[in-house]
C-alpha cells in the first residue's frame, strides 16, 4: 500500500492528465479544441501577414519563382 501512495504522489500530474485526456476523447470535446487551435493559428498567421506584408510578399514571390 505504501508503494501505491508513493506512485500516486510521484505521478499525480500524469494520472490527472490521462484522466482529463480520456474525458475529452469520450465527450468529443477534442473536435472543439482542435477547432479553437486552428482559429487561433489563423488569427496569428493573419496578424503576421498584415504586419509583415512586404516580407511575406517577397518570400511568396521567391517561392513562386523557384517553382
Amino acid at each position: 500500500m505504501n508503494h501505491f501512495k508513493e506512485f500516486c504522489s510521484e505521478y499525480a500530474g500524469a494520472i490527472i492528465g490521462a484522466i482529463v485526456a480520456i474525458l475529452i476523447l469520450l465527450t468529443g470535446l477534442y473536435k472543439l479544441i482542435v477547432g479553437i487551435i486552428l482559429i487561433g493559428m489563423g488569427i496569428f498567421a493573419g496578424n503576421y501577414v498584415q504586419k509583415n506584408k512586404y516580407d511575406v510578399k517577397e518570400k511568396l514571390k521567391n517561392l513562386i519563382d523557384r517553382m
